[in-house]
C-alpha cells in the first residue's frame, strides 16, 4: 500500500467518524514529528501501547476488498492480568466498508465486544473452535448480543445493526465486513496485542506492507519502530 494512499484513507476515515459526533483524542492529529517529541518526553505509552492509526490490508494489497480502518484509543498491558488491577481493557475505533472483508480470525487472550455505532449493517461469519483451537464446522454457535443470547449454524451470518453489538469470546472464530455501506464500530476488550494475539484461518499479515511514496501525515503503529525513538 502506498503511503499517499494511507493519508488519504485517514482523512476520508477522520471524516466519516466525526459524522457520528466520535471526537478522537488529541495525539490522534499529532505529527509525526510531534509524536516522536512527546513520546520521548511525556507520552511513552502511545509507542510502549500501541495506540494510534492502524490501517491493514492483511499484507494482500487491496484494500478495498480485504482490509480494516482501526484506532486504537486506549490499551492496558498483560503485565497487569496477574495482579487482577491496573489498566486490563482495550478500545478501539473501526471502520469496515461495504463487503470489505476482515478475514477469519480468533484471538488467544482476547474477549471483545464489537459494536455496531452507525452506518451500515455489519456482518459477522462465525465458526466455534474445537479444544486444539481450529475450525470446528459441525458445531453450533452461542454468543451474546447485548445480553441476549444466540444461536447459529456453524458458519453462520449474525448481523448486526446500528446499536446492536455482540461479545466474541477467545473460542469464537469470526470473519466480518460492512454491508449496505460502511459501517463505524466498537470495540470494548481485554487487553489488545495485535502482534501476537491474532490466529487466521489462512496464511495472512496483520499490517500492510507501505511503499514511502509520500512523507505521513500521521503515523500508523506499524510505523512506530521505524519512526520513534
Amino acid at each position: 500500500m502506498k503511503r499517499s494512499t494511507v493519508n488519504e484513507i485517514l482523512k476520508d476515515g477522520d471524516a466519516f467518524i466525526r459524522s457520528f459526533g466520535y471526537i478522537m483524542p488529541p495525539f490522534a492529529y499529532w505529527t509525526p514529528a510531534e509524536l516522536n517529541t512527546r513520546v520521548a518526553e511525556d507520552s511513552p505509552m502511545i509507542r510502549d501501547h500501541a495506540l494510534g492509526w492502524d490501517i491493514t490490508d492483511y499484507g494482500q494489497g487491496k484494500y478495498d476488498d480485504m482490509g480494516l480502518f482501526l484506532f486504537t484509543v486506549r490499551n492496558g498491558t498483560n503485565d497487569n492480568i496477574p495482579r487482577g488491577k491496573g489498566m486490563l481493557y482495550a478500545e478501539k475505533i473501526m471502520i469496515s466498508g461495504e463487503d470489505q472483508l476482515s478475514p477469519m480470525h480468533r484471538h488467544n487472550l482476547k474477549t471483545e465486544d464489537i459494536i455496531n455505532k452507525g452506518g451500515g449493517t455489519l456482518v459477522l461469519e462465525l465458526f466455534k473452535a474445537k479444544a486444539d483451537g481450529s475450525i470446528d464446522e459441525n458445531a453450533e454457535v452461542k454468543v451474546l448480543t447485548d445480553g441476549r443470547q444466540r444461536v447459529l449454524e456453524p458458519g453462520g451470518l449474525l448481523k448486526l445493526k446500528p446499536g446492536e453489538s455482540v461479545t466474541l469470546e477467545t473460542d469464537t472464530w469470526h470473519a466480518f465486513w460492512g454491508e449496505g455501506g460502511r459501517v463505524l464500530i466498537g470495540e470494548v476488550s481485554n487487553v489488545n496485542d495485535d502482534r501476537t494475539d491474532n490466529v487466521f484461518r489462512e496464511p495472512i499479515g496483520r499490517f500492510s506492507e507501505i511503499e514511502e511514496d509520500t512523507d505521513p501525515v500521521h503515523l500508523l503503529v506499524s510505523d512506530y519502530d521505524k519512526y520513534l525513538a
